[in-house]
């Protein structure tokens, strides 16, 4: 990654089987890909940060594409979010330049997306954990695909790095049956339904 200081990267894959109901036929997948890189800023106030957006792009497409190969291919991606762990040295708003750049990728990875890509973020210490929250691709207001992922590293962020994260997942909640908007109703005009 060019001008970024990369310590380290992971991605994870859940397979899940059942939820105490009957097993599905298929698992439900759910990824993560989480990159843990200095955090520019650290240890001081910097009133102009936007420029580093630029500098997170080619992560967030490259993790993207780690994602979505690592759950079988784009068109079996139907869930997506993502979120930012800042270390102590930080501040929230580092974790806000990650919008953009993670969620962009992800649309381009898969082929314009319309719905937007729900976020978190917060400050911690090393091993703090982030629930990533999870909607639909294409319509946020899907409630079968309400879902969240949790995520951290046992030695991330130390207090002057950042730990990005994008997650996608193939499909609604393994049992999902609280009604709703269904996928097969989305009519794909505003990212909403």
């Amino acid at each position: 990654m060019p001008d970024l200081e990369l310590r380290k990267f992971a991605t994870v894959v859940e397979e899940i089987y059942h939820e105490g109901g009957p097993p599905a036929g298929e698992p439900l997948l759910r990824a993560a890909a989480l990159a843990v890189i200095r955090n520019p800023f650290a240890g001081r106030y910097e009133p102009e940060i936007q420029w580093f957006m630029e500098k997170l792009k080619p992560l967030g497409l490259d993790m993207a594409q780690r994602l979505a190969k690592a759950v079988g291919g784009a068109e079996r991606v139907e869930g997506y979010g993502k979120g930012a762990l800042i270390g102590a040295a930080g501040e929230l708003e580092h974790g806000a330049l990650w919008h953009a750049p993670g969620g962009y990728a992800m649309r381009e990875v898969l082929g314009g997306a319309k719905a937007i890509v729900p976020s978190s973020k917060k400050v911690g210490s090393v091993g703090t954990r982030l629930d990533v929250p999870v909607t639909h691709i294409n319509a946020s207001y899907v409630r079968s695909h309400f879902d969240a992922m949790e995520v951290g590293m046992n030695d991330a962020p130390r207090a002057d790095e950042m730990l990005l994260v994008l997650v996608m997942t193939t499909g609604a909640r393994i049992h999902a049956r609280a009604g709703g908007l269904a996928a097969a109703e989305i009519t794909g005009e505003d990212g909403l339904r």
